[in-house]
């Protein structure tokens, strides 16, 4: 088929980046004055400009070819590498400069003895680095032949003309569920027909059919609120399902209060006083644990709430349904109309009253693909809202993304459509968000900081202030549903599938310690980043030394968002060895990497720095 018109591929992105440097006054004049080899700039542009042509095409095809996917690998981290290389070369420069300023001698002097001493090492470094980039990018373009890749542009800029849940509903209006939802409530407001424990429903589908929104509807009905639950609480419980945790949480939403005991029986016995002989409602969302001694550890408080009281759960597994020993809503597919009804919804431009006949017909071609599920529906509706032309409906119809392979079933095509048509800014900074666990509450102010720090944000002759681009960078992702507003005030959430594929795009140079495979951290890792609770339980920890090109060191702790306690109290509740409890220092772990952008130690306690954090 011919070639797509998209918003260009990933790679892109981290090349123009490269591109940038290699034009900046700063490195060329850096060349001339030492007398290096200037062709070294010249050729390493032109081979960035060949890879670049096949960028786009290689993206694509690392679906069904590994060997492309390797390619693909190959070619970021030599990009990678030239990035580095002319970092070093501004930072030096830069470094020279603010030294001499607080030198007795004169400027001139100081900057002549530094080129004559400290750059005759610095320069054969850079110049030989740069060399062993071009063979390797130069070796890498030759395979293009034995790889199939063919050369091609993109036009445009792509623009054209899984969620931490609350109870509180984000959509106002939900398609083709009208039938679930009356069985939940009159489930939820009938006789119990279990005195003796609060029955159970569990509403089970795959990821991406609405189960979360139907819940959270379901929860803020009228009907329920006539149905008189003297205690309502939704909880998110998502990857991690800890009996201690999942138990402190449920007590916490109750009651409003942090807890910070650590011991099980404590924390069952204050949550069975608060629901003892009070008739409950508690929405247990997205559960994963098919463990039963687990669950039944949790369910043992709950146990003494009233007659009459519910718990309701989603998940994406009946497994989990029974070993919780629950009733089961299996939640379907949308109804071809009730499909158009989503998709038009979110196809249609401001002031648009209905599609076109042509358009409905490519539409209603496309919406079969979408196999009625509302986030993919929703997906690409936002997708198409951006492409005006019917030759671009018919391309996305067309495109071979469709047919992923199996190995990749997990993705679901709409929404890496919608990844791929993004302009490749985009992609870097959604790529980013893999850093970030499940349910995770974005804050958009800081996650455009950690965007700044790496220089994903783009203003030609800095005519903007960076904050303002990063600004349009997340309206963007937001208004195509990479992002969805929380019931928190200023903050942002990422649907599980759409995290999932953040961490498909970006596994060769992101690694989430715990969730990503492997028992050690690879050498090529550019960002890293854990929680607190997953540290002890890695064996690998020590190869974060090895890691020497690291840019991201970044824990999480997603405990604040949801609590929104001092670091202090967190701190003192936390579980953390201050000594890191693996065998490697401080010093040791940060005299090696050179490359650091984003460095944090939020929630680390009596850290004492050490001085080698200055020649970062």
């Amino acid at each position: 088929m011919a070639a797509e018109v998209v918003g260009g591929a990933l790679l892109s992105a981290f090349l123009q980046v490269a591109f940038d440097r290699l034009a900046s006054p700063q490195v060329v004049d850096f060349f001339r004055r030492r007398k290096l080899d200037e062709k070294l700039l010249g050729n390493l542009n032109i081979m960035l400009h060949s890879i670049n042509a096949l960028a786009d095409d290689a993206e694509l095809r690392q679906f069904k070819d590994p060997h492309v996917k390797a390619w693909l690998f190959a070619v970021k981290e030599a990009v990678f590498d030239a990035e580095d290389l002319l970092g070093e070369i501004d930072y030096e420069l830069t470094r020279s400069q603010v030294e001499a300023q607080y030198e007795p001698q004169t400027l001139t002097y100081k900057v002549s003895n530094f080129f004559n001493s400290t750059f005759t090492s610095f320069n054969k470094k850079i110049e030989l680095g740069m060399k062993e980039v071009l063979e390797k990018l130069e070796y890498l373009a030759k395979q293009k032949g034995a790889l199939g890749l063919k050369e091609g542009s993109y036009s445009g800029d792509g623009s054209g003309s899984k969620v931490s849940s609350s109870s509180l509903v984000v959509e106002s209006v939900i398609y083709g569920r009208v039938a679930d939802k009356d069985i939940i409530i009159n489930w939820l407001t009938s006789e119990t027909d279990n005195p003796n424990h609060p029955s159970i429903l569990s509403i089970v589908g795959m990821s991406g059919l609405g189960k979360t929104t139907l819940a959270q509807h379901v929860y803020n009905d009228p009907k329920i609120e006539d149905a008189k639950f003297d205690i309502k609480v939704w909880v998110c419980v998502s990857d991690h399902f800890h009996v201690l945790t999942v138990t402190r949480t449920i007590f916490e939403a109750i009651t409003n209060q942090k807890d910070d005991s650590g011991n099980l029986e404590m924390v069952h016995k204050k949550l069975k006083e608060n629901l003892s002989k009070r008739k409950f409602l508690l929405v247990l969302d997205d559960v994963w644990n098919e463990r039963r001694e687990e669950w039944e550890a949790v369910q043992t408080p709950l146990r003494y709430g009233a007659p009459g009281s519910r718990i309701l759960v989603t998940t994406r597994g009946e497994k989990v349904a029974s070993s919780m020993r629950s009733k089961v809503h299996l939640l379907k597919q949308l109804q071809e109309d009730e499909c158009w009804k989503v998709f038009e919804n979110h196809a249609l431009k401001d002031g648009d009253i209905e599609l076109n006949d042509e358009l409905k017909e490519i539409g209603r071609r496309i919406v079969e693909k979408c196999n009625g599920l509302p986030l993919a529906l929703k997906a690409i509706g936002c997708l198409l809202r951006t492409k005006s032309s019917i030759s671009d409906w018919k391309k996305i119809l067309e495109s071979d993304i469709w047919e992923l392979p199996k190995e990749h079933s997990e993705i679901i095509p709409a929404l890496f459509l919608s990844y791929r048509y993004l302009p490749s800014h985009l992609k870097m900074c959604f790529a980013y968000c893999a850093l970030f666990p499940k349910d995770y509450e974005f804050v958009k102010e800081e996650l455009i900081l950690l965007w700044m720090a790496q220089n994903f944000l783009q203003s030609p002759e800095q005519i903007r202030h960076p904050e303002e681009v990063g600004e349009e960078y997340f309206n963007d992702l937001l208004s195509r549903s990479f992002f969805q507003q929380s019931s928190f005030v200023g903050h942002f959430v990422i649907h599980d599938l759409l995290n999932d594929l953040a961490k498909y795009v970006s596994m060769d140079f992101c690694f989430r310690l715990k969730f990503d495979k492997g028992r050690c951290i690879p050498k090529t890792t550019r960002h890293f980043s854990f929680e607190f609770r997953d540290v002890k339980s890695f064996d690998g920890i020590e190869s974060l030394g090895d890691a020497k090109r690291l840019r991201s060191f970044l824990p999480i702790s997603q405990t604040l968002r949801h609590l929104k306690i001092s670091i202090d109290d967190f701190l003192s509740w936390i579980q953390f060895d201050p000594q890191w409890d693996f065998k490697i220092s401080m010093h040791d772990l940060f005299s090696k990497m050179k490359f650091l952008r984003v460095l944090s130690f939020s929630g680390f306690r009596h850290l004492e720095v050490p001085d080698s954090i200055g020649d970062l």
